[in-house]
């Protein structure tokens, strides 16, 4: 066997798997909303996307950030404020999108130049500072009250009162969200990036500039986050300051672990896992924090990969 067939025969299984996922979970989503209530199901969307963008920072970066939430609530706010002054949804959604991707400017610019702990803690501090602008900027944001009532405009004979239409919007734009996130860690890109979160001495020595590709993941990240904020607000017609709120980073900090950083496809089950297990738990009435946290503490401890990660290395040993 030539050394070309050898490469092309242990890269294989690989593609096999990343395929099968693929398909399995589109077909999953696809599903997902004849299976449970079609605004849990678009809520595992938006948070599987949310998820999905700060795997890029964390899992593929190596940067942990903890103030996520403002961009994810920053979008959200302005697809209200926008569907509340007569735009359309499309542009709505990508006024938020593109306003969180501002906001990222500032920030990353700001942080990349720190690393570790220093690096999650500016993050933060931005965070608390959006969120209380969104307390106070009562004319924009509603203050404690939020942005409620304001009217979805039906678009090419879409009816988006119907809780599955807007179901299946939002998974065209997961679907495009996700794409974009799939298609950066698999390009040169994506390999570069993961080269200076191994290690930023060697990948500078071979002509990388680590604080350029950490800068552009960056605002990858904020603006996927962005996207997945709209599609929060789209689907639920609501926006509160929870949004924006630090815990709301934390959340999407657990789902990421649960479901297997530096996979793309564990944020997303993660994210679906947290969503169900917390609305089962709410209806049993029990107490969700409590158990929801022994849960984690369990996965971290049996998976240390997370679900997905976990799975995917037994799979590859066998």
């Amino acid at each position: 066997m030539s050394a070309v067939s050898k490469v092309g025969a242990t890269r294989d299984p690989a593609r096999v798997t990343r395929a099968a996922w693929l398909i399995g979970l589109g077909v999953l989503l696809l599903a997902l909303p004849h299976l449970i209530y079609p605004v849990l199901a678009l809520d595992i969307l938006a948070w599987g996307l949310f998820a999905v963008a700060f795997d890029l920072l964390f899992g593929f970066s190596g940067l942990l950030s903890f103030g996520h939430a403002a961009f994810w609530g920053t979008s959200a706010y302005l697809t209200a404020f926008l569907l509340g002054h007569g735009q359309s949804v499309p542009v709505a959604i990508a006024g938020g999108t593109l306003g969180a991707l501002a906001l990222a400017v500032p920030v990353a610019f700001l942080s990349v130049r720190s690393s570790g702990i220093y690096f999650s803690m500016i993050t933060l501090a931005f965070a608390q500072m959006v969120s209380f602008l969104a307390l106070q900027w009562t004319d924009l944001t509603g203050g404690e009250n939020g942005l409620q009532g304001f009217a979805r405009p039906s678009l090419l004979g879409l009816d988006f009162s119907d809780a599955q239409v807007r179901y299946y919007v939002c998974l065209v734009l997961f679907a495009l969200g996700f794409g974009v996130a799939y298609r950066a860690v698999r390009s040169p890109f994506g390999q570069a990036q993961q080269a200076v979160r191994d290690s930023e001495q060697r990948a500078q020595s071979v002509g990388y500039n680590p604080a350029r590709f950490k800068f552009t993941a960056f605002l990858l990240s904020a603006g996927l986050a962005g996207l997945a904020g709209a599609m929060y607000t789209f689907g639920h017609g609501v926006v509160s300051l929870e949004v924006v709120n630090w815990r709301t980073s934390g959340e999407v900090v657990m789902m990421t672990l649960l479901g297997g950083t530096t996979t793309l496809f564990g944020p997303v089950i993660g994210a679906g896992l947290v969503l169900l297990l917390r609305d089962v738990l709410t209806t049993a009435n029990l107490p969700v924090g409590i158990v929801t946290g022994v849960v984690f503490v369990l996965v971290v401890l049996f998976f240390r990969r997370g679900v997905v990660g976990t799975l995917h290395h037994w799979l590859r040993r066998r």
